[in-house]
């Protein structure tokens, strides 16, 4: 009986969110740190798309704790959850929150980063990214997350935009720690950014890696998206944390997946295109075994080959030409 009266109590608090259009609708999910070494922690987001049943945590986000403050990597996909990350960073040190660095502008890194605003942190991403939060892209994204994902989206959240465009990378020291923020795109987005706290030398990659299901390209150049991967193994680093899956100790092995996705589609759909195949054809000829049993296949897949096959065409009509 009890325990049926939580759950009655959630759901009428989840009620009177949605009725109210209060920002913080109350969750049910955990949002748990975990420790990967002495100052750096990450929380570990649902392997599957953005839904109802994970309450859009399914994405990935860390914190860097210091003497002087914390330094915090992407908020999370709603203000609640942004809020429960905030919560989760209380629970372990009573530093303040100094800066937010953001990976990049998709709704599941960027919607949680209200309740840091509030809390007084300044935000930084990368300058490519300005336009977006004012775009219809972002309009649109929102419109639909506001119904997808109700309440914990709803007509309170807006898309947050930075107080610093970086034009550059950008080096500070903090509480002992020293952090290097540099782009790794035009790659997955254009804005991409990454973070290196030196001294333990673990990196965050946003989406450059994902763990244990689809990768989700969009409108990503693949091909610089295979060069930034190339670019991440360099750094050799001891831990690595990427926007979706479990953090890597080896991160030439568990970059593979990713890798070996992008080839597969750049070869399957390049074919397609310089063949003039449709593109309906060539998707259903594709063999897909490998990938269809992973999360976010049914989402994501077809989306991904659709953007591989036009990037494929346009670089066969257009060799040598520069990156945008």
């Amino acid at each position: 009986m009890r325990s049926a009266r939580v759950v009655a109590a959630v759901l009428a608090s989840i009620v009177s969110a949605m009725a109210s259009g209060a920002e913080y609708a109350p969750l049910t999910v955990k949002v748990s740190p975990v420790r990967v070494s002495k100052h750096v922690y990450y929380v570990l987001g649902d392997l599957g798309p953005a839904s109802r049943s994970n309450q859009g945590f399914n994405s990935n986000a860390g914190f860097v704790v210091t003497s002087e403050g914390v330094v915090v990597f992407d908020a999370l996909g709603t203000p609640s959850l942004g809020r429960e990350l905030l919560q989760a960073i209380r629970r372990v040190t009573d530093q303040p929150v100094r800066r937010v660095i953001v990976s990049h502008y998709h709704a599941d890194h960027v919607y949680g980063l209200r309740p840091f605003k509030e809390a007084g942190a300044e935000v930084w991403a990368h300058r490519r990214g300005y336009d977006y939060p004012q775009s219809a892209a972002a309009a649109a994204r929102l419109e639909e997350r506001r119904t997808s994902l109700a309440p914990w989206v709803n007509e309170a959240t807006s898309v947050v935009p930075a107080d610093r465009w970086l034009e550059s990378d950008a080096s500070f020291r903090l509480g002992g720690l020293t952090f290097r923020v540099f782009a790794v795109g035009p790659a997955h987005t254009p804005e991409d950014l990454a973070l290196l706290v030196e001294e333990e030398n673990v990196l965050f990659i946003g989406d450059l890696m994902f763990a244990g299901r689809i990768p989700f390209t969009g409108d990503a150049d693949t091909g610089a998206w295979l060069e930034a991967i190339e670019k991440v193994i360099g750094y050799r680093p001891t831990v690595l944390i990427g926007g979706h899956g479990e953090a890597s100790r080896s991160a030439e092995a568990d970059l593979e997946f990713t890798r070996e996705y992008l080839v597969y589609l750049r070869k399957t759909m390049g074919e397609a295109a310089e063949a003039l195949t449709d593109f309906s054809e060539a998707y259903d000829r594709t063999d897909w075994t490998r990938y269809a049993h992973l999360p976010a296949f049914e989402v994501a897949n077809r989306r991904n080959a659709y953007n591989a096959y036009l990037r494929m065409q346009s670089e066969s009509l257009a060799p040598g030409t520069p990156r945008q």
